[in-house]
């Protein structure tokens, strides 16, 4: 479990600090468009990127803490025994989904964005970069998915 503690405090601090730089980044698109009156050119992009790695390792990050959305209302009314084999149940069916969506599919579309060369607009960086996440969120699920499987009681 020490290593689990590690994965979250450091997963933690990183969306911790990219929200930090998103709303630093929103002030700054604020600030440049009413009170320079030139808009910056980079900061909705940014900001855009941002959101969507906070969202999808913020996803990771949930499911490891077991807080993401559920519905209790059978596994309440379940024996122990049938409880817990619902949540292996529930916890193989996020793995797999994690591994064919998440790690296979967002492995292939930074495979093809690298490939085709894509680089976003006004920042100019590989696209293929900012897709990064999806993969390294999948590999986050399963490890704690995996962790939760090992944990059953």
């Amino acid at each position: 479990m020490k290593l689990r503690e590690k994965i979250d405090k450091v997963l933690g601090i990183v969306l911790a600090v990219l929200m930090a730089v998103m709303v630093v980044n929103v002030l700054w698109q604020v600030f440049t468009r009413y009170v320079v009156g030139e808009p910056s050119s980079f900061t909705d992009e940014l900001a855009r990127y941002l959101l969507i790695w906070i969202g999808i390792l913020g996803a990771a990050y949930v499911s490891g803490k077991r807080m993401h959305i559920a519905i209790d209302l059978v596994p309440s009314r379940l024996t122990p025994r049938a409880q817990a084999r619902l949540s292996v149940f529930v916890n193989l069916i996020v793995i797999l989904f994690a591994v064919t969506v998440l790690v296979l599919g967002g492995a292939r579309l930074v495979y093809i964005t690298l490939l085709l060369e894509q680089n976003s607009p006004a920042l100019q960086i590989p696209l293929g970069g900012v897709y990064t996440i999806i993969p390294i969120s999948g590999l986050l699920v399963v490890y704690y998915k995996i962790s939760d499987l090992l944990n059953v009681k």
